[in-house]
């Protein structure tokens, strides 16, 4: 999602720390409505799971993903998924790209992906 006046700045990554994007404007309105209902979870899982890959790929994160859906492509390469849970049915949906050191948010939300039902 674009700056824009009033918007939140993010922290530039620092180390070995991740860039995290969102991959479109959906997946940012579902960030910040994650954010409205559950602000304290989704910073706590923000916390653990931001800076490096250790720490996104740490017990609290998950890719017991049926099927094919523990993997995912972007930009021409096929890149892990994995899932975080901010609340009993809220999810964060990440790619993580370990050439470019960025994690691509793909989904989140107060409640289950729809591809997982």
């Amino acid at each position: 999602m674009s700056p824009k006046r009033g918007g939140r700045a993010a922290p530039p990554p620092v180390d070995q720390e991740y860039d995290i994007r969102f991959a479109n404007t959906e997946v940012a309105d579902g960030w910040e409505h994650l954010g409205r209902q559950a602000a304290n979870n989704l910073r706590r899982a923000f916390e653990r799971s931001v800076p490096t890959r250790v720490q996104w790929t740490a017990p609290t994160a998950s890719t017991d993903f049926k099927g094919n859906l523990g993997a995912a492509a972007f930009k021409g390469q096929i890149l892990e998924r994995w899932q975080y849970e901010v609340t009993g049915g809220g999810r964060i949906w990440y790619l993580l790209d370990d050439a470019t050191h960025t994690a691509l948010i793909t989904y989140a939300g107060t409640g289950h992906p729809k591809a997982t039902d």
